[in-house]
This record gives C-alpha cells, structure tokens and sequence, in this order.
C-alpha cells in the first residue's frame, strides 16, 4: 500500500509541475492547448488513480 501511495504522490507532483509549466508560457499554437490537455489528462488520471488507492485503504 506504501508505494501505491507513494507512486500517486509522485504522479501528481509531476502533474501540479506540467501544469505550472503549462500555465506560465504565453499561449501561442495549438501545440501549448495540446499540452494543457495531456496535462489534464494526467490530473484526471491522477484523481482516478488516488479514488482508486483510498477505496483500497477503506476496504483493508
């Protein structure tokens, strides 16, 4: 159970930081709106991923 925890935490650190890096460049193609949608692909993942460990954890 540790490292599923730790493997969500790890995903969303680099979710919060694609995002932040994302978000701090001038929108400017479609490249930039490509990448906030991955970005927001790997945060819905992430939150899917982290239900998925606390059901986990209120089942044991």
């Amino acid at each position: 159970m540790t490292s599923k925890i730790v493997r969500v935490a790890l995903i969303a650190a680099v979710a919060a930081a694609s995002l932040s890096v994302a978000a701090c460049q001038p929108k400017a193609t479609e490249a930039t709106d490509a990448a906030s949608d991955a970005a927001s692909a790997v945060v819905e993942s992430v939150e899917a991923s982290a239900e998925v460990v606390a059901s986990d954890a209120a089942s044991s």
